[in-house]
């Protein structure tokens, strides 16, 4: 049987629910058994995403194949809208082999990124209930404003986010990933302090690409479906 280890984040308001080993597939419901849910209809389509890097990934056939591990105590963040707490298995060492494999997944995610946003570039994407929403260029910006506040967690600096107007969207976007890449491999490699110049816990190496691939799924899937209702 495939089964596939979970664990929840559970706030007053939301729980996210993530798959231990898949960082990115993590979807969030009102409570658990929502977040259960939501989780499950997102396999699919995770397997799209990383199908092409050939990691082995199979969505669950049945919701039973989703087997809570691990429950975590939320704070606001949580109910804002966004996975906060590590599970504890993201404070485990990475090695080579799983380096590649985490480095895999990050690549996966930002091809579905690109693919989405370039898919809707042109379309007006469907706003909120009360006219709100992103376009697809403030998506983008948004995105990549999180990638240099994601590697700035890890202790590492880069001058990527020295943005010149000349460069192209494109353009900074591989900027932004060479150093997303480039810090991963430094905190795997023991370069950089784990704690910040206010004695704070910087974020683990697994715990990075959890958040960073969550990030860039849930925007490139709002884009994929806010475009199509909104063509």
């Amino acid at each position: 049987m495939n089964l596939t280890n979970v664990y929840l984040e559970v706030g007053s308001k939301r729980t996210f629910a993530g798959a231990v080993d898949w960082p990115g597939w993590c979807r969030s419901g009102r409570n658990e058994a929502a977040a259960l849910a939501s989780l499950y209809e997102y396999g699919p389509r995770y397997a799209r995403v990383v199908r092409g890097a050939r990691l082995g990934f199979r969505a669950p056939a049945e919701p039973s194949q989703l087997v809570v591990v691990e429950r975590l105590a939320g704070n606001s963040t949580t109910d804002y809208g966004a996975p906060v707490i590590p599970p504890s298995g993201d404070s485990q060492p990475v090695d080579a082999s799983e380096l590649r494999r985490l480095q895999a997944v990050l690549k996966a995610c930002w091809r579905a990124f690109d693919a989405a946003a370039q898919a809707a570039t042109g379309k007006e994407l469907r706003r909120g209930p009360r006219g709100g929403g992103r376009d697809v260029s403030g998506i983008v910006e948004h995105v990549l404003g999180a990638e240099a506040a994601y590697v700035s967690q890890l202790g590492w600096h880069s001058d990527w986010g020295e943005r010149d107007e000349r460069n192209t969207r494109d353009t900074d976007l591989a900027r932004a990933r060479g150093a997303v890449l480039g810090g991963l491999a430094a905190k795997v490699r023991g370069e950089l302090p784990t704690r910040g110049p206010r004695g704070g816990l910087r974020w683990t190496a697994r715990y990075f690409v959890r958040r960073d691939a969550w990030h860039v799924l849930d925007h490139a899937w709002e884009v994929e479906d806010r475009s199509a209702r909104g063509a």
